[in-house]
């Protein structure tokens, strides 16, 4: 006998925290939402339940504004009237840091339960495009589905079982499968997650609405057992479901119609399954579409603030965390509820429509002061746990130089680091508490000369340049603030291998003569060369870069490449017959900045005249709402001009090119790339993704149409063939764009300016043109073999992650002047990041194995007593065993997350 049908109807509002309305005006409209929700709960008792839309921070911003109302908030939540979690925020996945997305799961699964409520389903309903791992990672935290908007293309029609590509479901059900072989059910809302909104109440009307809805529903249902999404974006609640819901029984009575949520929906789906359900595997990101819906260029939009993003990323992840585990270890408290406010004020800079850069003005004026302030926190806890550490670190060896000055540099990155350091040295310790008459006498002191020592003694190549002088203060634990003057200057030496997970001691003495270093390489303005690299620079400012590993040359290597953009903050449009403005063939200027025996910059100044912005049928297209694709409009005729301020540093022992960029963006509407022509004979690249090495061909399928091939990337992207290889890193930006037609071309996006929000208003958006004085960093690589084997991508991380210095005096300690708090060996994995267990005293450390292969990690502390496999929510699972070399051994499959406690 064949089973009844259900129709599962699900409350919900899809809430946006900040997008075409600022934050607190979305706020009022919350408030409505929820009271309503709670008087219907109260006084419908047909009104089951309501989908706070996967977010606990909905409840946060509620009681922050009605505080009165926590007990009610909280039984409605208990009793699972309120459908709450699992994450903090609708994050976007590509555009935040794999600990980010780590952390949003830890904070929500944690709230959730601690508001009594935790819904175990990954909630993705409007992500552009979704991150391969984020299966594992859900089913690590204990989901047991994943319902998602975009990504998968169902294809119906009528159930039929057929074979279908990589990216295509039959049903819209279907399980999603991790490269680590992780799977959960994953329900695509095929119809969109609106499609049960304003169910009518009168049944002529009724008919007509469910006779639809059940057609389109059934079209892609594996089973009898039907979802229907009641909401959109900010709907306000529909106060006559119950009515609504009654009526439709009436009408058909051979259907049973519920008010369900997502729990008992997903159950009934995998009790009611019958034929075997479509796979389909990794980042989901409409491969097989024409290429206009993926919103990839959302990467682009708003530049400025997707480099603050990732500078606070690192900030936290990266240094303020590992800091604050090395200091602990010393004696000093872990400063746990700091560190969480920092990540969440950060993390609400992390829904789809902020990060994204597709909101309103109001929006990313917000963003840029929530960046400051997490970053400010997190620059406070690196400074107290560095201090409070270096203060334990014996630097009494430097006792025998006359009024020596140590100083310790640490490095958090997971790999001993070799770069140039500069840092900024007090060397008048007599402080002078008088500001005025210290500021006379320290500008009339003689400064000495100085060199750089190391621990053993040993002169380190180093210059040193007077800064002058300078105000301070010191704030004492027990005192008043104090005020001083100081003479200053500014150190830049040359480290060498300074111990991962560690930090080194070095001291600037006074000397007679200042010691010289040979210079191993000639160096000139369009000259740079070093023990692996010879560049030279071209008359249009490009690079030939010669690999003296492989022979192999590089030519053209970072030209510049400026088109119009007629699109809005979510999509790049360049109607036709408007060529790009290319550096090519125009001679450039260029000057050396800096040249001694470890390292050598350059600036390079490429002078653009641009369009100052599309011409006026672009404005009239704006507020008519034209289509994108029907857009005609060409670029201005009046010209500025652009100045590109780039300055290129090669560094003694290094492999990588660093690049810093700068430049007034003066023009509107138009998009800037910096263009690196590998030349490389490959058809295949990787690219970095969340907690993943993604494989991706140099070509999209037939179905893309979109002359715009853009992608996501997080810290890189690279690609090798059988002589040589080239890695483009960076810091913030997340998109390119492989040109095979331009000799296997890695095109990095460094601007997009645009003038409106787009979607489904007309909403202009001054602040996307970036009008303002703008900078970004990112680098090349060159390597030969295959990137995941060598493990050049660690170089992105050590551009990215700066050493942290802390001048001291010499003293007692009972830290060595060279110390690694945590020692690990492992082929192909990324060390991912250093804490504490949110709420517990276990240090946690994550990896991930960025092969398909299986391999091991070995892994050991000083002070640990035990070990054991965790999860991304920190539960202790199996124990590990010692080897003979006092390491623990894990496991680790190929493509696999893995994160270890360690016990004390």
């Amino acid at each position: 006998m064949q089973k009844k049908k259900r129709v599962h109807v699900i409350s919900h509002s899809h809430w946006d925290r900040e997008w075409y309305m600022p934050l607190e005006r979305h706020k009022m409209k919350l408030l409505d939402l929820m009271d309503t929700s709670m008087n219907l709960f109260e006084n419908d008792k047909e009104f089951k339940s309501f989908h706070l839309d996967g977010q606990t921070i909905v409840l946060d911003d509620y009681l922050e504004i009605c505080p009165s109302q926590k007990e009610r908030v909280e039984t409605h939540t208990k009793n699972g009237s309120f459908r709450v979690g699992p994450f903090y925020i609708l994050q976007d996945e590509f555009l935040t840091s794999g600990e980010s997305n780590v952390r949003n799961i830890q904070i929500g699964v944690r709230d959730a339960k601690k508001y009594g409520n935790l819904t175990k389903v990954g909630y993705f309903p409007d992500a552009f495009g979704n991150a391969g791992q984020m299966p594992q990672l859900l089913k690590q935290a204990g989901m047991e589905a994943i319902a998602f908007g975009r990504g998968v293309r169902p294809i119906g029609p009528n159930n039929q079982v057929e074979d279908c590509g990589q990216y295509q479901s039959v049903y819209s059900e279907m399980m999603w499968e991790s490269p680590d072989g992780s799977a959960l059910m994953g329900i695509l809302f095929a119809n969109w997650y609106c499609n049960g909104m304003e169910i009518p109440v009168d049944e002529e009307k009724a008919k007509a609405y469910w006779d639809g809805k059940l057609r389109d529903v059934e079209l892609f249902a594996s089973t009898g057992e039907l979802l229907l999404m009641n909401g959109c974006d900010h709907q306000p609640v529909q106060k006559d479901l119950s009515a609504a819901l009654e009526t439709a029984r009436k009408l058909y009575p051979d259907i049973e119609f519920i008010h369900s949520n997502f729990e008992d929906y997903i159950k009934s789906v995998k009790e009611a399954v019958e034929d075997e359900l479509t796979t389909v595997k990794g980042e989901l990101t409409s491969q097989e579409t024409d290429g206009w819906s993926t919103l990839v260029n959302t990467c682009s939009s708003h530049v400025y603030l997707k480099r603050l993003n990732r500078q606070n990323e690192v900030l936290l992840e990266r240094m303020a965390e590992p800091m604050s585990v090395f200091a602990e270890e010393a004696g000093k408290a872990y400063p746990q509820d700091r560190l969480e406010y920092a990540w969440k004020i950060l993390m609400q800079n992390h829904p789809h429509d902020s990060i994204c850069g597709c909101s309103v003005d109001q929006v990313n004026k917000e963003m840029e002061i929530r960046f400051d302030r997490s970053t400010e926190v997190a620059k406070t806890i690196i400074e107290d746990a560095s201090a409070y550490l270096t203060e334990k670190v014996n630097t009494s060896l430097f006792a025998s130089y006359e009024n020596a000055i140590p100083f310790v540099v640490y490095n958090t990155t997971a790999w001993d680091k070799t770069n140039s350091v500069t840092l900024n040295v007090n060397v008048q310790l007599d402080r002078q508490w008088d500001l005025a008459k210290g500021y006379k006498t320290m500008t009339a002191w003689e400064l000495p000369n100085y060199k750089v020592v190391d621990a053993q003694g040993n002169v380190v190549e180093a210059t040193v340049t007077d800064k002058g002088v300078r105000f301070g203060y010191d704030l004492p634990d027990d005192a008043f603030r104090k005020p001083y003057m100081a003479r200053f200057v500014e150190v830049t030496l040359f480290a060498k291998d300074i111990p991962a997970n560690g930090y080194t001691t070095y001291a600037l003495v006074p000397c007679e003569e200042v010691p010289s270093f040979a210079m191993v390489y000639d160096a000139s303005a369009t000259h740079l060369e070093n023990e692996y690299l010879c560049v030279d620079i071209t008359e249009d400012g490009s690079l030939n870069v010669v690999d003296k590993v492989t022979g192999k040359t590089y030519s053209d290597i970072c030209y510049f490449e400026d088109t119009l953009d007629a699109g809005n903050e979510y999509i790049y449009v360049c109607p036709p017959e408007n060529p790009a403005i290319v550096t090519k063939g125009k001679k450039a200027e260029v000057k050396l900045v800096e040249n001694n025996s470890f390292k050598t910059t350059v600036e390079i100044i490429h002078k653009m005249e641009i369009p100052v912005s599309a011409d006026e049928e672009l404005e009239q297209d704006r507020q008519s709402m034209k289509g994108l694709l029907s857009r005609r409009c060409h670029r201005s005729a009046e010209v500025a001009e652009i100045a590109l301020h780039t300055f290129v540093t090669l560094e003694k022992e290094s492999k990588s090119l660093q690049f810093k960029l700068d430049w007034n963006n003066v023009a509107k509407d138009h998009r800037l790339r910096v263009i690196v022509p590998t030349g490389l004979d490959c058809k295949e690249h990787y690219t970095e993704s969340v907690f993943e090495m993604v494989k991706r061909s140099n070509y999209h399928s037939e179905a893309w149409k979109n002359p715009s091939k853009c992608e996501h990337q997080q810290n890189f992207t690279a690609m090798n063939d059988a002589v040589g290889g080239v890695l483009v890193g960076n810091t913030g930006l997340y998109e390119y764009e492989i040109l095979p037609e331009e000799n296997n071309a890695i095109a990095v996006t460094v601007l997009r300016a645009t003038g409106e929000l787009g979607d489904w208003g007309v909403f202009p958006t001054e602040l996307s043109q970036q009008l303002r004085p703008l900078t970004v960093e990112f680098m090349l690589n060159f390597y030969a073999g295959d990137l995941v084997e060598t493990g050049n991508y660690k170089s992105v991380y050590q551009f990215q992650t700066p050493v942290i210095t802390v001048q001291t005096d010499v003293h007692e300690g009972t830290y060595p002047t060279t110390h690694s708090f945590l020692t690990w060996k492992g082929e192909r994995l990324l060390f991912s990041n250093m804490k504490k267990k949110l709420g517990g005293e276990d240090v946690m450390v994550r990896f991930a194995n960025y092969s398909n292969e299986p391999t091991k990690l070995y892994i050991k502390k000083d002070g640990t007593s035990e070990a054991y496999r965790s999860n991304v929510i920190e539960e202790q699972l199996d124990s590990l065993t010692v080897n003979a070399e006092g390491f623990y051994e894990v496991d680790v499959r190929g493509a696999e997350i893995v994160t270890i406690g360690l016990k004390k």
